[in-house]
């Protein structure tokens, strides 16, 4: 058992989070105080709060940010920039084992989408993306994300513990897939499709990039679901973290048009 911190662990990915860990002692931080979980209000943006918060942990799970990739770059600078800094920081000044830094899709994104004001639109046929070539933000709050996944591997480098940067997808429920997919159009079809990570398969990217025995280090990881129309590519997350996803959105959205079609069948 380790002792895991998990910042914005109010949030919808922190939340799967805590569920990845049900024997670990967790310490849960949110940038503010909510009814329903047992979480400390933490400020990322201020060091000394952050490393006060780090003492006595194992591993940081990091996934408090911004999320907003449409978001300009005064909304996105201190939380996803400074409060970045501070984790890896904080990280090293209490000899932490591991940081799990959230990154995102937005990261490398930005050959595929339709232009900077529809991040989420996927155009074409994308080319397939893999976690060592070179990173291609979006947005902003992609470029941060950039910002990030450079600290990781300054701070492993520099300082020995390991991190790995899990570059995350579109985390959302079946019911919020279809909902999704029912209101965009093609291209907004399309990204759905490829960057969909059901709840289950959050939980298992998580549990993986914290508890997994790392090859290499630093390293950069894409967390989707088993999607068939994926362009990030999933083989170097199964072989280092050993992620088995189970999930495919096209079996999600694909079979319910086909119960659909049979229902109209006469």
């Amino acid at each position: 058992m380790s002792d895991i911190a998990i910042t914005g662990a109010s949030g919808s990915v922190g939340r799967e989070a805590i569920e990845a860990f049900p024997d670990d002692d967790l310490t849960l931080f949110s940038h503010s105080e909510t009814e329903d979980l047992d979480t400390t209000p933490l400020e990322i943006a201020r060091y000394e709060e952050f490393a006060d918060a780090l003492e006595g942990q194992d591993v940081l799970i990091h996934l408090a940010a911004n999320p907003d990739p449409r978001a300009e770059w005064d909304a996105v600078r201190e939380p996803n920039v400074d409060g970045v800094y501070n984790a890896f920081e904080a990280a090293a000044e209490n000899d932490l084992e591991r940081v799990v830094f959230a990154s995102s899709n937005h990261a490398v994104n930005m050959g595929n989408v339709v232009s900077e004001v529809r991040p989420e639109s996927t155009i074409g046929s994308p080319d397939v993306v893999r976690p060592d070539e070179p990173p291609n933000p979006d947005t902003y709050y992609g470029v941060t994300k950039v910002f990030g996944e450079a600290m990781g591997s300054y701070y492993a480098k520099r300082h020995g513990f390991d991190v790995v940067s899990l570059r995350i997808g579109w985390l959302l429920t079946r019911d919020e897939l279809r909902n999704e997919c029912a209101d965009r159009d093609a291209a907004g079809e399309r990204f759905a499709r490829a960057m969909w990570l059901s709840p289950e398969d959050c939980r298992r990217a998580i549990e993986a990039a914290a508890t997994t025995s790392l090859e290499s280090n630093p390293t950069v990881a894409h967390a989707i679901s088993d999607n068939s129309e994926r362009f990030l590519s999933l083989s170097e997350t199964m072989l280092e973290l050993g992620y088995r996803p189970q999930d495919d959105a096209a079996v999600v959205l694909d079979d319910d048009s086909a119960d659909r079609d049979g229902l109209e069948t006469p």
